[in-house]
């Protein structure tokens, strides 16, 4: 901790003063985690007179007394922080001591230079856990219970400073014993803006599908927990949104669901119980868990980790049809505590949407809305703010490596390697979608908001921008977006009266990616494989099997796959027979188009009608998948790159890709997998574990090509494609054997997630 006095102590005790007075100003996460209570402890600890404050985004304290004490206090503000504290030191300055009749907490100010950290979405803590199941407790079994530790914060914050005044609880008129305990400075509920009982605080409220409505907690409670045991479908309000949920074990209940919704193959999310003794014992014993997936699945965001499944789980083979892995999470609402031990078993918990939009968050949108899809509905009456999906993350090449950002990781501040002159917004891109709001030095990614094909989705999408600036007090003053001009995010972004920079969509993935990891001071070049599916790319073809050199803001396109024209354009990310087929004409192989006219589609595919070209590794996977039998017709994006991968076995065996000089670019030539994936003599197992292989190996031999022409020795992954583990891991490992730096993003996805991050790191090296 560094100290800038204005004057010494010595010369205070010089001027007849009898104690040393410091004025702290701190930021980071401070506020809504329980730190003014905590500074008030530690101030009364050490004998120390004063007060602490809230002003916007920081904290402010006044402290004085023994010279000793001071630096002991100081000290313990970082060593003894709450949990979910992260104090940042924005001044420490010795000031004239005041007269103070012991140590105090003042009213919040909403004046003064902004430096917000907005506070995130938490778990229930151990403390409000036991008191959740302790029947002599006033608060045992209300679904609603949290303190300064844990409990909602984003998703219920409408302004800052974070008082409740701010909050959707404002509604609700604390009894006198919360009062109480919100107004006691030793209270661990100082201050906790949730703070709530059953005598004033949110309830429950079950509403049949015949429109009955049963209010009351228990009586919600009974009534959710008999129609889940019925094998019914119901919709569950939580902290960021809706979960639709259902029996995990009752394979009529999860295609009830599935075909409601309709949601025919993606896989499913399971919430599984968390006994008090041993919160990971019913996954532990339904999904392989190492010490550190244990450890990750206990933080308390909660997020959900693919975890390998294991044999004769009891489980629907529903779940996850074609795949090895589930999506696993604990409870992290009393309200799922509840749910789950009562019971007494896994349910699923899928987000409550429609075709990819943002979760649902409102009472009657989900009444409307999702009246097809389930049979019930568990309401409860404190508003969500703004939407907040489950956070996805999957473990591969030793970390847990994010998917998808959401309640408990998102909003996620970055601090940016240059200042910005004004605010920036980053748009994103289309699918799986966040924006990124910037400025001065920081970077705020959003939340998840999803595939931008809808009102809906547009609409979440503008609340964000919205929500963003307000809670940062922040006004943008330029826009980014995605050079496609096809993308609701870009035509979105030239419609605003403000300037406009369009950057292309892997020069956004190489400098997301760039970002993060030992890869110098992003002033040194690196070679970066962007592989994913689709993007506008700077010739105006799809690229999607990109290597580029350089740095952000000076990109160098040197390597890439060899092009094919993709019958249909689009319908290829959801029909991988179109991808197969285009391998095969590409290579004079005939192929038979599934429920259609093949003469007629080759005729168009060969006058280059709706057949764009694409470099895209993302449809060669899907080119693999069809045409091994795996997946021709996918129900969701990367469904048969996904099972491709899970029938994959570690197998050395490949064919060697040639690579060839192509204007300047070095091409990895696909052609001799596509007759490999069509042989039957081998198994569809056996052809996957190859077809990884082969462009493990292909990726290898072109990055050892352009370090002996262009000395870059530092390799970066970026793209949907390297969420693939069987890929990625090999990939890695062979490019560490051969001496290569290797760097896989750790805090930001490398899918379209982190377009918007990358965006902004392209602007700030493309002034």
């Amino acid at each position: 901790m560094q100290v800038s006095p204005l004057v010494t102590s010595g010369e205070f005790i010089q001027q007849g003063h009898a104690s040393t007075a410091r004025h702290i100003i701190l930021s980071g996460k401070v506020q809504g985690v329980g730190f003014r209570p905590f500074i008030f402890r530690i101030a009364t600890q050490h004998q120390l007179n004063g007060w602490v404050r809230n002003r916007v985004g920081l904290v402010e304290i006044h402290v004085q007394g023994r010279a000793a004490a001071l630096e002991d206090f100081a000290r313990d503000i970082f060593t003894h922080s709450p949990p979910l504290a992260q104090p940042v030191l924005q001044s420490d300055r010795l000031v004239a001591p005041g007269t103070f009749d012991g140590f105090r907490i003042l009213p919040s100010l909403d004046q003064g230079e902004a430096n917000i950290s907005v506070p995130a979405d938490s778990f229930t803590c151990d403390e409000c856990l036991s008191e959740l199941y302790t029947k002599s407790d006033r608060r045992y079994r209300y679904p609603f219970i949290n303190c300064t530790q844990c409990g909602p914060r984003y998703t219920l914050i409408r302004n800052l400073p974070y008082d409740r005044v701010n909050t959707t609880m404002s509604a609700f008129t604390l009894c006198a014993r919360c009062r109480s305990e919100y107004e006691d400075p030793a209270n661990r509920r100082f201050h906790a803006e949730p703070v709530a009982c059953a005598d004033c605080g949110p309830r429950l409220q079950f509403k049949t599908q015949q429109g009955e409505l049963l209010c009351g907690n228990e009586t919600a409670l009974a009534a959710a927990i008999e129609a889940l045991h019925d094998g019914k479908v119901i919709a569950v309000k939580g902290i960021g949104g809706y979960h639709l949920m259902c029996d995990a074990a009752n394979g009529r209940a999860v295609e009830k669901l599935r075909k409601n919704k309709p949601r025919p193959d993606k896989p499913l999310a399971v919430l599984f119980p968390a006994p008090l003794e041993d919160a990971c014992a019913i996954i532990a014993s339904t999904v392989e868990l190492s010490a550190a997936d244990r450890a990750f699945l206990l933080q308390p965001s909660r997020p959900i980790l693919l975890l390998k499944k294991k044999a004769n789980t009891g489980l629907s083979d529903t779940i996850a049809p074609g795949l090895g892995e589930i999506g696993a999470m604990l409870p992290y609402s009393p309200l799922h505590h509840l749910l789950l031990n009562d019971f007494g078993g896994p349910l699923v918990a899928t987000s409550a949407n429609l075709s990819g939009e943002p979760v649902l968050t409102d009472n009657a949108d989900v009444d409307t809305r999702l009246a097809h899809v389930v049979d019930s509905v568990l309401h409860h009456d404190r508003p969500i703010e703004r939407p907040a999906d489950d956070p996805v993350f999957r473990p591969f090449a030793g970390k847990h490596r994010p998917i998808r950002l959401g309640r408990g990781f998102a909003p996620l501040e970055l601090n940016l390697p240059f200042e910005l002159d004004v605010p920036v917004l980053a748009v994103g891109a289309h699918m799986k979608n966040t924006v990124t709001l910037a400025w001065g030095d920081r970077a705020i990614i959003s939340p998840h908001i999803g595939e931008m094909h809808s009102p809906r989705s547009l609409a979440v999408f503008e609340q964000t921008i919205e929500d963003l600036q307000r809670l940062y007090n922040v006004q943008i003053e330029h826009l980014v977006c995605d050079a496609h001009p096809g993308y609701t995010t870009s035509r979105w972004a030239t419609k605003q009266d403000l300037p406009l920079l369009k950057v292309f969509h892997h020069h956004a993935h190489a400098a997301s990616a760039c970002y993060e990891g030992d890869t110098g001071d992003l002033g040194e070049p690196v070679l970066v494989f962007t592989w994913d599916g689709v993007g506008y790319g700077t010739d105006g073809t799809l690229w999607g099997g990109e290597t580029l050199l350089g740095k952000p803001g000076e990109w160098q396109r040197v390597g890439s796959l060899r092009p094919f024209f993709l019958p249909g354009g689009e319908k290829a990310g959801r029909e991988p027979w179109r991808s197969a087929a285009a391998l095969c004409w590409e290579t004079g192989q005939p192929y038979t188009v599934p429920n259609g006219d093949d003469a007629l589609l080759f005729e168009s595919w060969q006058r280059r009608i709706n057949a764009p070209q694409t470099t895209a590794m993302g449809r060669l996977f899907d080119a693999a998948a069809a045409l091994s039998g795996v997946c021709e017709f996918a129900s969701f994006e990367g469904q048969g790159p996904m099972q491709l991968e899970a029938l994959c076995e570690y197998r050395d065996t490949r064919i060697e890709l040639t690579l060839e000089k192509l204007n300047n670019l070095l091409i990895i030539d696909w052609m001799p997998l596509v007759s490999a994936m069509l042989d039957t003599t081998l198994t569809v197992a056996a052809r996957a574990s190859l077809f990884h292989a082969s462009l493990a190996h292909a990726l290898l031999h072109q990055a050892r090509t352009l370090r002996d022409v262009h000395r870059v020795n530092t390799v970066v992954f970026s793209g949907g494609v390297f969420q693939n583990r069987i890929l990625t891991e090999q990939a890695m490992a062979l490019l560490t054997a051969q001496g290569f730096k290797v760097h896989l993003p750790e805090l930001i996805p490398v899918n379209d997630a982190g377009i918007s991050f990358g965006q902004i790191v392209e602007f700030g090296y493309a002034r």
